[in-house]
């Protein structure tokens, strides 16, 4: 057992700080965002399955009574291949410290939803006093999304997440978009909307605020909202063009100083940019062969947890 707790924690340490650091220094995640969001999604995987087994393992040795519920039902040469009889206090110690994570991840979870909630909440009822009498502005053509049109000087477009969710646009977009564009910028928050990239930005903004100092979450945080607004641009290109895509950010975001050096919307001087200059994507087979080792690297806690027990079944 000790040594399924030591390399718990080495895998753990490894996918929580040099990992991340080499990830965000590379090229392709900007000519794959959506591989890349994959790859960031296992890296959280990994750290917290290794916590959580690595907690599930500790209370075993700790604690008898969790040891005799969670090895009920396996053979007693199973149980004495864990040694789970005597724990040592660094081990105790270990437990503890998981314990208060899990609790403390747990609460960080369930403040980022409440928190999302309310700002959802007050976001409607806003819309409902600047757009009483438009529940449908305008043709949704295929899914739910449901569109509202807002009398507003400034042009923008944006999605908000709920049930159903809403995706609202400006008359000032209305008036300054041509048609290519303006499908262009539906498609982008429809991107949003399909690929419910509300979610992974509330697991990121969660985990970052609840362990600022631990480097994958706080790339984590980072990255998801780069990559989502890349993903959504590739929905929009593909159907749309790459130019059109660009002009329509352009005309959305040039009152906002986007293409100013000194803008603090300098994403969106870098999508634009990405847009007009495409860079080459990975072929279909390095795709494949990057998302299926992002997928194994989650196995990887869970058979360092499951090793003893499956050499002691006979």
């Amino acid at each position: 057992m000790t040594y399924c707790l030591l390399l718990l924690s080495v895998v753990a340490v490894t996918a929580a700080v040099p990992v991340p650091r080499l990830l965000t220094r590379a090229k392709w995640p900007e000519r794959e965002p959506v591989v890349a969001l994959w790859v960031w999604q296992c890296l959280v995987a990994t750290v917290l399955l290794c916590c959580l087994t690595a907690l599930a393992l500790g209370a075993a040795a700790v604690f008898g009574t969790v040891r005799a519920q969670l090895f009920a039902p396996a053979p007693p040469a199973v149980t004495a291949a864990y040694d789970l009889s005597h724990a040592s206090p660094w081990t105790t110690v270990l437990t503890v410290l998981l314990a208060c994570g899990a609790a403390w991840t747990t609460a960080m979870l369930a403040r980022e939803l409440v928190e999302a909630r309310r700002r959802r909440a007050g976001a409607r009822a806003h819309l409902r006093d600047r757009a009483p009498d438009l529940p449908a502005g305008l043709p949704e053509g295929r899914g739910p999304l449901l569109v509202l049109v807002l009398e507003e000087e400034y042009p923008d477009a944006w999605w908000m997440p709920g049930s159903p969710p809403q995706l609202i646009v400006t008359t000032g977009a209305l008036q300054r978009l041509t048609d290519h564009q303006l499908d262009a910028v539906l498609t982008h928050e429809r991107g949003h909307a399909r690929a419910r990239h509300d979610w992974l930005l509330h697991l990121s903004a969660a985990l970052a605020a609840g362990f600022p100092r631990v480097p994958l979450f706080a790339h984590f945080c980072e990255q998801t909202h780069r990559l989502v607004e890349l993903s959504a641009d590739d929905t929009a290109s593909r159907r749309c063009g790459h130019l059109t895509t660009a002009l329509a950010l352009i005309e959305l975001n040039q009152h906002r100083g986007v293409l100013s050096c000194s803008s603090s919307h300098r994403l969106l001087g870098e999508r634009v940019d990405r847009l007009l200059e495409p860079p080459p994507r990975l072929d279909r087979r390095h795709r494949a062969l990057t998302t299926a080792a992002a997928a194994l690297v989650p196995l990887v806690p869970l058979l360092i947890t499951f090793a003893p027990g499956l050499t002691a079944l006979p």
